[in-house]
């Protein structure tokens, strides 16, 4: 594990976080690192079928949760509830070193971060906070 923390996969996908909340949400969910002063801050909304049509995003973090909230915004559309948890799930156990690499588009970007047991919140808190936001907006 001798890559960089910040390599260019990264510091590029940090760099294209879409900016834009949306105006008429049906679930917002902000979540929080209390480890290092994170923010990132979901808007949801689903279709018919539960999956999430629209995604907004406003993200105060560093690079590496710039660069995870980037990655879930790119394949979080389509996504239903359910598989977005998962993902949560999936994420958290593998920076814990308690799960596989998960099924996640891109994610293995993160393995220099696995012995940076301090950064896993960043990188936890998109996934966290659309798995939420999604459950919201089915239960709305």
């Amino acid at each position: 594990m001798n890559a960089p923390l910040y390599n260019n996969q990264i510091l590029r996908l940090a760099a294209a976080v879409p900016p834009a909340r949306l105006a008429d949400p049906m679930a917002t969910v902000e979540k929080r690192s209390p480890v290092c002063g994170s923010r990132v801050t979901v808007d949801v909304v689903t279709d018919a079928d539960g999956r999430v049509a629209e995604l907004g995003l406003e993200v105060r973090a560093c690079a590496l949760g710039q660069a995870s909230a980037s990655l879930m915004a790119a394949h979080a559309p389509g996504q239903d509830a359910a598989s977005l948890d998962v993902a949560r799930a999936a994420l958290a156990a593998w920076l814990a070193g308690t799960g596989p690499l998960p099924p996640w588009p891109g994610i293995d970007i993160f393995t220099p971060a696995l012995p940076h047991t301090a950064r896993h919140p960043s990188i936890r808190l998109a996934f966290e906070a659309v798995a939420e936001a999604a459950l919201a907006a089915v239960r709305a």
